[in-house]
């Protein structure tokens, strides 16, 4: 286990676990309970748009998906409230839009693609100091944000017109909210990559609101489930020599499992009850 933790890509994992589950925890909470896992999907594949252009441009494909996937969420946030379109519409078809893009940009550059199957499925064990570097200055940036405008948030997250009574600029605040998903998937693609990143963005917060009644303690729980299922797909991974974005996803998968067994133990034991005979 020490000899493991010895090796720099070991410790490169580790630290883009904690960078992750930190993000997750916070943005996850707020899609989970403003119901935008489907959005949050669609802005995750549209993502695969940047990863062609970066790879066609010669850049780094992260700088490219943070683009792409900025100008996607943005672009859907702004059609959806001034075009009134259908949402799950808008949806499916900036999801195929930035696929196709990403598939594109990818044929019509000379070579072979690096990484390409990385970006699709994610490999934490191989994440460069170059994308860890970028994970942190988007988790910092994502934090600051979040504690800045906390109220604003929790206030339009909630209760939406309660928010504009209060003459809060709800539809500002719902764009920046786009806006950090968008910034969350990004960091989520080297991890499990852009097929798996909505369950790791949902399944933490999911968990924890089985427990938890406030945001903030919801935020808090959901990071440390996030630690928890990403540092052990970490290790299952590397022993067992199977994919660790799959390894995590399952553990996410199987622990939610568990809390909605225990759910359910725990209201048929009420139900049954001598009081409620």
């Amino acid at each position: 286990m020490i000899t493991i933790l010895s090796f720099e890509f070991f410790q490169n994992a580790i630290i883009a676990g904690l960078l992750a589950s930190i993000t997750c925890g916070i943005i996850g909470s707020y899609v989970v309970v403003k119901k935008m896992v489907a959005l949050s999907g669609g802005i995750s594949h549209a993502a695969f748009g940047g990863i062609g252009l970066g790879y066609y441009a010669g850049i780094d494909p992260i700088l490219g998906a943070i683009v792409f996937s900025l100008a996607s969420a943005l672009g859907m946030g702004m059609i959806s409230l001034h075009a009134r379109q259908h949402l799950d519409t808008l949806i499916g078809a900036i999801w195929a839009i930035g696929m196709a893009i990403g598939i594109l940009f990818i044929s019509l550059t000379p070579g072979y693609a690096p990484d390409l199957f990385s970006f699709l499925f994610g490999n934490i064990l191989l994440v460069p100091m170059g994308d860890l570097l970028i994970m942190a200055i988007l988790a910092l940036l994502i934090v600051i944000v979040v504690i800045a405008c906390y109220q604003v948030l929790l206030a339009v997250t909630f209760d939406e017109e309660y928010a504009m009574v209060l003459n809060i600029p709800v539809n500002i605040i719902y764009l920046l909210l786009l806006g950090l998903i968008a910034l969350t998937v990004v960091m989520l693609i080297r991890i499990v990559g852009i097929i798996l990143v909505i369950a790791l963005l949902t399944l933490p917060a999911a968990i924890s609101r089985e427990y938890c009644s406030r945001l903030k303690n919801m935020m808090v729980l959901s990071v440390g489930v996030g630690i928890l299922v990403t540092t052990g797909g970490i290790f299952l991974s590397y022993f067992l020599d199977v994919p660790s974005g799959a390894t995590i996803i399952l553990l996410a998968a199987g622990l939610y499992g568990v809390v909605l067994l225990e759910r359910a133990l725990r209201k048929n034991s009420i139900s049954v009850t001598p009081g409620n005979i």
